[in-house]
């Protein structure tokens, strides 16, 4: 494919601090973003930065930014089978994948002159690849509940053989359990907006409310460049409740969401 980007996504949260790291590559570079709760910083990839599913290595110096340390990633938690459903299997626009829907964290960064320990702390992990970011979509991802849980969910204007339509993943892993709302699954988005996302399959209901968005700047994908700006919100409240039926599965609270919106148009929210 040409005009071609890929990027991972490794979260890392442990009590009030939140910090995200994106690695990736466009057309023309190679780069890494770091993103915390009120600051971004974008740099060229630097020789000696390593980043797995295993763990990361970050030596970064620059005048702005000076990021250094080691974590490892322990006892991932993959989803069972493919986000993408069968769209897997056709060249789409952004492709999406998720690497593990939470994990223990063991090791320290120094940001800045700031020892940042994130041992025992929690941590995700998703990529994506292909051309462009939807031209409109949001997307929101917690796991630091008291109970091992951990939620995405996304919802997304997809062009698709010269048509588009409204797509919607979600994951949701909770008590053992994996639940998932997905296009391909006939799910329907009931409500799209910058701080409520309603989505209902079958007897199932995701119910989110989000506040406290602070979002910063990111560079994003357009034509394989890293040359759009978007939104994220490192870290924000939210809450979930998902019902069968009308019976409430859970009502989980999240004070670091991560949360992302751009260009929610009434096509998008209708």
């Amino acid at each position: 494919m040409s005009k071609y980007f890929e990027g991972s996504y490794y979260k890392h949260q442990k009590g009030r601090d939140t910090l995200c790291i994106i690695a990736g590559r466009s057309e023309s570079e190679s780069f890494i973003q770091v993103i915390t709760q009120d600051h971004v910083w974008k740099v060229p990839y630097q020789k000696g930065n390593l980043f797995s599913d295993k763990g990361i290595i970050l030596k970064i110096k620059t005048p702005e930014l000076v990021l250094r340390g080691k974590i490892r990633y322990r006892d991932l938690s993959p989803i069972r089978y493919d986000i993408m459903g069968p769209f897997r299997f056709f060249s789409m626009e952004c492709s999406h994948g998720v690497v593990s829907m939470q994990h223990r964290l063991e090791g320290k960064l120094e940001l800045n002159g700031t020892v940042l320990d994130f041992t025992d702390g929690k941590g995700y992990i998703e990529k994506d690849s292909g051309k462009s970011f939807p031209s409109e979509y949001t997307w929101i991802q917690a796991n630091d509940f008291k109970e091992p849980s951990s939620i995405m969910a996304a919802v997304a204007t997809i062009p698709f053989c010269g048509l588009k339509f409204r797509g919607c993943i979600c994951v949701i892993q909770y008590r053992g359990k994996e639940y998932r709302l997905a296009t391909y699954l006939g799910v329907r988005v009931v409500t799209c907006t910058k701080n409520k996302i309603v989505l209902k399959q079958g007897k199932f209901r995701l119910e989110i409310k989000i506040k406290g968005q602070n979002g910063q700047k990111l560079n994003a994908p357009q034509n394989g460049e890293m040359k759009r700006t978007i939104l994220e919100t490192a870290s924000c409240d939210a809450e979930f409740r998902f019902y069968r039926k009308k019976e409430l599965i859970f009502q989980l609270h999240s004070k670091q969401a991560s949360f992302e919106y751009e260009n929610l148009s009434s096509y998008l929210c209708r």
